[in-house]
């Protein structure tokens, strides 16, 4: 049974990270689905184009959430039950991957930031506040949100790399599950970049250009 629990753990993530908080949330809130207006993705930034800042600050918390809450529990109370690092890495990935392919919602889910961020919690608060203040740092100079996801999730494994390089608990697979998930973020953000290149990406504040 115990070489079952990582292989349980890493589908309950999954399916934890299939919430769409986005959309669930905006059900609760009586507002229309966030697929259906703005960029249509189902995250926190485009709920915050409903006009309702509380709507999407309860998106985003959750999403952080439930990328946090996987790993922190395995972290806690994993290794009596077989469930160590590499399940880590894991169920990390698992619940990023339920936000971007949700099954409860036709596999059509985020862009991911958020659930990354609570992933990076998971795995070490500090890599977590490291990646949040990178982000914050970018978008303040350069007013764009999805530079400073991107610049930020390239960072990530690098943070946790140099961070932990000389110490006895930095685990290689943790590592590349935070490379695999800057290059989702990428795929993720690829019309983003697009823009970004073509002077079109809309910076913090303005209304999204054509």
């Amino acid at each position: 049974m115990q070489n079952l629990n990582p292989l349980i753990a890493t589908v309950l993530a999954y399916l934890l990270g299939s919430l769409s908080f986005a959309v669930i949330v905006s059900r609760v809130m009586g507002l229309s689905d966030p697929r259906t207006y703005g960029s249509k993705n189902p995250g926190a930034t485009n709920v915050l184009r409903s006009g309702s800042k509380p709507a999407a600050l309860v998106t985003l918390l959750l999403d952080g959430l439930k990328g946090w809450l996987p790993v922190a529990l395995v972290g806690w109370y994993g290794r009596p039950i077989g469930m160590e690092e590499g399940t880590v890495a894991l169920v990390g990935l698992a619940a990023f991957l339920g936000h971007l392919y949700p099954v409860f919602f036709r596999f059509q889910g985020g862009k991911g930031v958020a659930t990354a961020l609570g992933v990076l919690f998971g795995v070490d608060w500090v890599l977590g506040l490291a990646c949040a203040a990178t982000w914050l740092i970018i978008a303040f100079f350069f007013r764009y949100s999805s530079l400073a996801s991107l610049v930020a999730a390239v960072f990530a494994p690098v943070y946790y790399v140099f961070g932990n390089g000389l110490a006895w608990y930095m685990d290689k697979r943790i590592a590349l599950m935070l490379v695999v998930m800057a290059m989702l973020l990428f795929m993720r953000h690829r019309e983003n970049v697009t823009r970004l290149l073509q002077g079109r990406e809309s910076r913090l504040g303005q209304g999204k250009k054509k």
